[in-house]
Protein backbone atom coordinates (compact mmCIF):
# COMPACT_ATOMS: atom_id res chain seq x y z
CA UNK A 1 0.00 0.00 0.00
CA UNK A 2 1.32 3.27 -1.29
CA UNK A 3 1.76 5.78 2.00
CA UNK A 4 0.26 9.06 1.91
CA UNK A 5 2.62 12.21 1.37
CA UNK A 6 2.13 15.68 3.03
CA UNK A 7 0.35 17.14 5.89
CA UNK A 8 -2.69 16.05 7.74
CA UNK A 9 -6.12 17.30 6.78
CA UNK A 10 -7.00 20.25 9.41
CA UNK A 11 -9.96 22.41 9.03
CA UNK A 12 -10.36 26.25 10.70
CA UNK A 13 -13.23 26.43 13.34
CA UNK A 14 -14.84 29.45 13.80
CA UNK A 15 -16.16 32.08 11.19
CA UNK A 16 -15.03 32.28 7.97
CA UNK A 17 -11.20 33.52 7.62
CA UNK A 18 -10.30 32.87 10.85
CA UNK A 19 -7.39 30.27 10.97
CA UNK A 20 -7.73 30.52 7.11
CA UNK A 21 -4.13 30.06 6.89
CA UNK A 22 -3.13 26.44 7.89
CA UNK A 23 0.51 26.42 8.69
CA UNK A 24 1.01 30.36 9.44
CA UNK A 25 3.58 31.36 12.11
CA UNK A 26 1.48 33.53 14.29
CA UNK A 27 2.46 32.79 18.09
CA UNK A 28 1.03 32.25 21.04
CA UNK A 29 -2.72 32.96 19.90
CA UNK A 30 -3.03 30.01 17.59
CA UNK A 31 -4.25 26.61 18.90
CA UNK A 32 -4.17 23.39 17.12
CA UNK A 33 -6.45 20.89 18.25
CA UNK A 34 -5.62 17.00 18.83
CA UNK A 35 -8.70 14.78 19.34
CA UNK A 36 -9.10 11.46 21.27
CA UNK A 37 -9.43 7.64 19.73
CA UNK A 38 -12.77 7.91 17.41
CA UNK A 39 -12.97 11.27 16.80
CA UNK A 40 -11.73 13.54 14.16
CA UNK A 41 -11.75 17.56 13.57
CA UNK A 42 -15.38 17.76 13.58
CA UNK A 43 -15.51 16.27 16.78
CA UNK A 44 -14.67 19.40 19.30
CA UNK A 45 -18.40 20.60 19.77
CA UNK A 46 -19.34 23.46 21.64
CA UNK A 47 -15.84 23.13 23.17
CA UNK A 48 -14.12 24.36 19.84
CA UNK A 49 -16.77 26.79 18.83
CA UNK A 50 -15.90 29.30 22.00
CA UNK A 51 -12.17 28.34 21.73
CA UNK A 52 -12.90 29.65 18.26
CA UNK A 53 -13.82 32.94 19.46
CA UNK A 54 -11.00 33.94 21.68
CA UNK A 55 -8.78 32.12 18.88
CA UNK A 56 -7.63 30.93 15.80
CA UNK A 57 -8.17 27.50 15.96
CA UNK A 58 -6.95 24.99 13.72
CA UNK A 59 -8.53 21.52 14.27
CA UNK A 60 -6.51 18.32 12.66
CA UNK A 61 -7.22 15.02 11.68
CA UNK A 62 -4.99 12.86 12.94
CA UNK A 63 -3.46 9.34 11.49
CA UNK A 64 -6.05 6.67 10.82
CA UNK A 65 -8.68 9.53 11.59
CA UNK A 66 -11.06 11.50 9.33
CA UNK A 67 -9.68 12.75 6.17
CA UNK A 68 -5.93 11.98 7.10
CA UNK A 69 -4.74 8.27 6.34
CA UNK A 70 -1.65 7.76 7.40
CA UNK A 71 -2.32 4.95 8.77
CA UNK A 72 1.39 3.92 9.24
CA UNK A 73 2.10 6.46 11.59
CA UNK A 74 2.89 5.99 15.02
CA UNK A 75 3.13 8.68 17.69
CA UNK A 76 6.04 9.90 17.14
CA UNK A 77 5.60 10.24 13.33
CA UNK A 78 1.98 11.39 13.93
CA UNK A 79 3.44 14.30 16.40
CA UNK A 80 5.89 15.58 13.25
CA UNK A 81 2.80 15.40 11.03
CA UNK A 82 0.53 17.09 13.10
CA UNK A 83 3.32 20.25 14.00
CA UNK A 84 4.06 20.34 10.11
CA UNK A 85 0.35 20.97 9.98
CA UNK A 86 -0.06 23.20 13.02
CA UNK A 87 2.85 25.54 12.70
CA UNK A 88 3.70 27.23 15.49
CA UNK A 89 1.08 27.63 18.50
CA UNK A 90 -0.33 26.25 21.43
CA UNK A 91 -0.86 22.59 20.94
CA UNK A 92 -4.04 20.91 22.72
CA UNK A 93 -5.28 17.37 23.00
CA UNK A 94 -7.39 15.31 23.67
CA UNK A 95 -6.34 11.98 25.27
CA UNK A 96 -5.15 10.03 22.39
CA UNK A 97 -4.46 13.58 21.38
CA UNK A 98 -2.68 14.46 24.33
CA UNK A 99 -0.28 12.32 23.83
CA UNK A 100 0.55 13.00 20.32
CA UNK A 101 0.70 16.72 21.21
CA UNK A 102 2.76 15.73 24.25
CA UNK A 103 5.40 14.28 22.18
CA UNK A 104 4.81 17.13 19.24
CA UNK A 105 6.42 19.68 22.56
CA UNK A 106 9.31 17.62 23.41
CA UNK A 107 10.09 16.74 19.78
CA UNK A 108 9.25 19.94 17.76
CA UNK A 109 9.47 22.48 20.82
CA UNK A 110 10.51 25.13 18.05
CA UNK A 111 6.49 25.07 16.94
CA UNK A 112 5.11 24.42 20.40
CA UNK A 113 4.03 28.04 22.60
CA UNK A 114 2.42 26.22 25.27
CA UNK A 115 0.85 23.06 25.84
CA UNK A 116 -3.38 22.33 27.40
CA UNK A 117 -3.28 18.38 27.49
CA UNK A 118 -7.06 17.06 28.39
CA UNK A 119 -7.47 13.26 29.99
CA UNK A 120 -3.93 12.60 29.14
CA UNK A 121 -0.88 10.38 30.32
CA UNK A 122 2.73 10.14 29.48
CA UNK A 123 2.77 6.72 28.75
CA UNK A 124 2.69 3.01 30.93
CA UNK A 125 6.04 2.60 33.00
CA UNK A 126 6.05 -0.83 33.36
CA UNK A 127 7.10 -3.04 30.20
CA UNK A 128 4.75 -5.96 31.13
CA UNK A 129 2.06 -3.83 31.59
CA UNK A 130 2.90 -2.01 28.34
CA UNK A 131 2.76 -5.92 26.51
CA UNK A 132 -0.32 -6.45 27.86
CA UNK A 133 -1.99 -3.07 26.70
CA UNK A 134 -0.79 -3.73 22.84
CA UNK A 135 -2.26 -7.01 22.83
CA UNK A 136 -5.20 -5.78 24.11
CA UNK A 137 -5.28 -2.92 21.80
CA UNK A 138 -4.76 -5.44 19.33
CA UNK A 139 -7.83 -7.49 20.40
CA UNK A 140 -10.11 -4.50 20.05
CA UNK A 141 -8.33 -3.64 16.22
CA UNK A 142 -9.51 -7.30 15.24
CA UNK A 143 -12.71 -6.79 17.05
CA UNK A 144 -13.53 -3.23 15.33
CA UNK A 145 -12.90 -4.83 12.14
CA UNK A 146 -14.82 -7.97 12.45
CA UNK A 147 -18.16 -6.42 13.64
CA UNK A 148 -17.74 -2.50 12.02
CA UNK A 149 -17.59 1.12 13.01
CA UNK A 150 -21.36 1.34 13.69
CA UNK A 151 -21.32 -1.05 16.04
CA UNK A 152 -18.23 -0.62 17.55
CA UNK A 153 -18.97 2.73 18.21
CA UNK A 154 -21.92 2.44 20.10
CA UNK A 155 -20.14 -0.21 22.58
CA UNK A 156 -16.94 2.30 22.78
CA UNK A 157 -19.39 5.54 23.81
CA UNK A 158 -21.52 3.07 25.98
CA UNK A 159 -18.16 2.63 28.51
CA UNK A 160 -17.73 4.78 31.63
CA UNK A 161 -15.38 6.93 30.63
CA UNK A 162 -17.93 9.07 28.13
CA UNK A 163 -21.06 8.17 30.31
CA UNK A 164 -21.55 11.96 30.75
CA UNK A 165 -21.93 12.51 27.29
CA UNK A 166 -24.99 13.50 25.60
CA UNK A 167 -25.69 12.28 22.28
CA UNK A 168 -24.73 15.81 20.80
CA UNK A 169 -21.63 15.92 22.82
CA UNK A 170 -20.66 12.28 21.35
CA UNK A 171 -20.72 13.15 17.82
CA UNK A 172 -21.37 9.83 16.83
CA UNK A 173 -22.54 10.85 13.27
CA UNK A 174 -18.88 12.66 12.89
CA UNK A 175 -17.16 9.86 14.46
CA UNK A 176 -19.19 7.36 11.87
CA UNK A 177 -17.12 9.48 9.02
CA UNK A 178 -13.90 7.22 10.37
CA UNK A 179 -12.94 4.30 8.43
CA UNK A 180 -12.52 0.81 10.40
CA UNK A 181 -9.57 0.18 8.77
CA UNK A 182 -7.71 3.48 9.90
CA UNK A 183 -9.13 3.34 13.65
CA UNK A 184 -7.46 -0.12 13.95
CA UNK A 185 -4.25 1.10 13.02
CA UNK A 186 -4.27 3.82 15.29
CA UNK A 187 -5.13 1.37 17.79
CA UNK A 188 -2.11 -0.81 16.79
CA UNK A 189 0.25 1.81 16.08
CA UNK A 190 -0.66 5.08 18.51
CA UNK A 191 -1.99 2.62 21.17
CA UNK A 192 -1.42 3.49 25.16
CA UNK A 193 0.96 -0.11 24.44
CA UNK A 194 2.99 1.15 21.65
CA UNK A 195 4.39 4.35 24.06
CA UNK A 196 7.74 4.36 25.15
CA UNK A 197 6.77 6.22 28.38
CA UNK A 198 7.68 10.07 28.36
CA UNK A 199 7.99 10.81 32.12
CA UNK A 200 11.87 11.06 32.56
CA UNK A 201 11.68 13.81 29.75
CA UNK A 202 9.07 15.79 31.44
CA UNK A 203 11.64 18.11 32.60
CA UNK A 204 13.02 18.77 29.19
CA UNK A 205 9.70 21.34 28.97
CA UNK A 206 10.15 24.88 28.71
CA UNK A 207 6.37 25.87 27.75
CA UNK A 208 3.11 26.90 30.13
CA UNK A 209 1.37 23.59 30.36
CA UNK A 210 -1.95 23.51 31.89
CA UNK A 211 -3.74 19.71 32.70
CA UNK A 212 -7.51 19.38 32.54
CA UNK A 213 -8.98 16.45 34.60
CA UNK A 214 -12.58 16.19 34.89
CA UNK A 215 -13.57 15.15 38.89
CA UNK A 216 -14.37 12.15 38.66
CA UNK A 217 -12.39 10.55 36.20
CA UNK A 218 -9.61 9.17 39.50
CA UNK A 219 -7.36 7.86 37.18
CA UNK A 220 -6.83 10.71 34.93
CA UNK A 221 -6.97 13.01 37.44
CA UNK A 222 -4.09 10.99 39.45
CA UNK A 223 -2.13 11.31 36.33
CA UNK A 224 -2.73 14.64 35.78
CA UNK A 225 -0.91 15.35 38.84
CA UNK A 226 2.25 13.46 38.07
CA UNK A 227 2.24 15.00 35.19
CA UNK A 228 2.18 18.57 36.84
CA UNK A 229 4.89 17.18 39.27
CA UNK A 230 7.09 15.37 36.57
CA UNK A 231 7.27 18.96 34.75
CA UNK A 232 9.61 20.85 36.93
CA UNK A 233 11.67 23.25 34.22
CA UNK A 234 8.45 25.35 33.40
CA UNK A 235 5.01 26.62 34.53
CA UNK A 236 2.55 23.94 34.76
CA UNK A 237 -0.88 23.43 36.57
CA UNK A 238 -3.52 20.79 36.73
CA UNK A 239 -7.05 22.39 36.66
CA UNK A 240 -10.16 19.47 38.07
CA UNK A 241 -13.46 20.15 36.54
CA UNK A 242 -16.56 18.30 37.59
CA UNK A 243 -16.99 15.67 34.85
CA UNK A 244 -15.79 12.63 33.84
CA UNK A 245 -13.27 11.81 30.74
CA UNK A 246 -14.03 14.23 28.49
CA UNK A 247 -14.90 16.75 30.65
CA UNK A 248 -14.09 19.70 27.54
CA UNK A 249 -17.24 18.27 25.66
CA UNK A 250 -19.21 17.99 29.22
CA UNK A 251 -18.35 21.37 30.72
CA UNK A 252 -17.36 23.11 27.38
CA UNK A 253 -18.17 26.85 28.45
CA UNK A 254 -16.24 26.16 31.55
CA UNK A 255 -12.99 24.59 30.13
CA UNK A 256 -13.14 26.86 27.29
CA UNK A 257 -12.90 29.79 29.41
CA UNK A 258 -10.11 28.22 31.54
CA UNK A 259 -8.25 27.95 28.48
CA UNK A 260 -8.79 31.30 27.26
CA UNK A 261 -7.82 32.72 30.48
CA UNK A 262 -4.52 30.85 30.69
CA UNK A 263 -3.50 31.83 26.77
CA UNK A 264 -4.29 35.25 28.22
CA UNK A 265 -2.17 35.04 31.18
CA UNK A 266 0.71 32.84 29.14
CA UNK A 267 0.81 35.75 26.63
CA UNK A 268 -0.80 38.58 27.07
CA UNK A 269 -4.72 39.13 26.62
CA UNK A 270 -3.66 41.55 23.60
CA UNK A 271 -2.27 39.24 21.57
Amino acid sequence: MNRPVGPLNARPLGSPGVGAGVGAETGGRRLVLAHGFTQNAGCWGEFGRRLASTAEVVAVDLPGHGRSHHDEADLIESARLLTETGGTGVYLGYSMGGRVALHAALDHPDRVTGLVLIGATAGIDDAAERASRRVADDGLAQRLLAEGLPAFLDRWLAGPLFAGLSAEQAALPQRLTNRADGLAASLRRCGTGTQEPLWERLAELRVPVLVVVGGADRKFSDLGARLVTSMTGTSAEVLSIPGTHAVHLEQPERTATAVATRLDRWFGADR
